[in-house]
């Protein structure tokens, strides 16, 4: 027979929101296939679009969540190394959380945004604020490889405002705009920043930067917690 989830109390926001969470990680626990749970959670609690993307940004098998937070580096061990950074992952997630944006503490110890800006970004002055952010977080690196993702609007100019700014940081390193950064990320020697859960789990050696800077904001950003 197959098994189904737990029965909930009825609950509304947050405490629909929890609930819905256990319940996915109930099924994806038991082996049943990411987005069927995805839907049959989603219909079963009512959810609405911005709460189940929450839950698909956010919810991974218990052991899945845990082997990944036990992969994730520090930034103390960046010091001294060479950093590639998956470029528009990461400022577009510090972006989100200068605008005050939706974002989510996920199962696996990273935090992810759910605004899936992806090919319709466009840089600004938020971009360009996060950059700092990132730069001044690297600051003790040997040297920083920002890759962006050439597909998306005004990349190549994207990674010039980037190389001028590691100039004047006096980082060594590069920002490029490439087709498939991850063809590179993933042959990577060192850190690699992202929070994409596919590139995370590929990588040697992996870093939620955009989530350990996040930490650090005074005021703190506002994060939706699942669990």
């Amino acid at each position: 027979m197959r098994p189904q989830p737990p029965a909930s109390p009825t609950a509304s926001g947050q405490g629909a929101l929890q609930q819905a969470a256990a319940d996915l990680r109930f099924l994806l626990e038991r082996g049943y296939p990411r987005q069927n749970s995805l839907a049959l959670v989603g219909d079963r609690h009512g959810l609405d679009a911005r709460a189940r993307h929450l839950l698909r940004r956010g919810v991974y098998s218990p052991q899945a969540a845990q082997v990944r937070r036990a992969r994730l580096l520090g930034l103390g061990q960046t010091a001294g190394r060479a950093v590639a950074v998956d470029g528009h992952n990461v400022l577009i997630t510090l972006e989100n959380a200068l605008a005050g944006r939706d974002l989510v503490l996920c199962d696996d110890g990273v935090i992810r945004d759910i605004a899936g800006a992806g090919v319709n970004h466009r840089p600004g002055e938020l971009t360009l604020r996060a950059a700092a952010m990132l730069f001044k977080a690297l600051a003790r690196a040997a040297e920083v490889l920002v890759l962006l993702d050439a597909p998306i609007s005004q990349s190549g100019e994207l990674a010039a405002s980037l190389r001028g700014m590691m100039a004047e940081a006096g980082l060594a390193g590069q920002a490029r705009a490439v087709p498939v950064p991850e063809r590179e990320l993933t042959s990577h020697p060192g850190p690699v920043a992202s929070s994409d859960s596919q590139l995370l789990d590929l990588v040697t050696e992996p870093l939620d930067l955009a989530g350990t800077i996040i930490m650090t904001m005074n005021p703190a950003p506002t994060l939706v917690r699942l669990g």
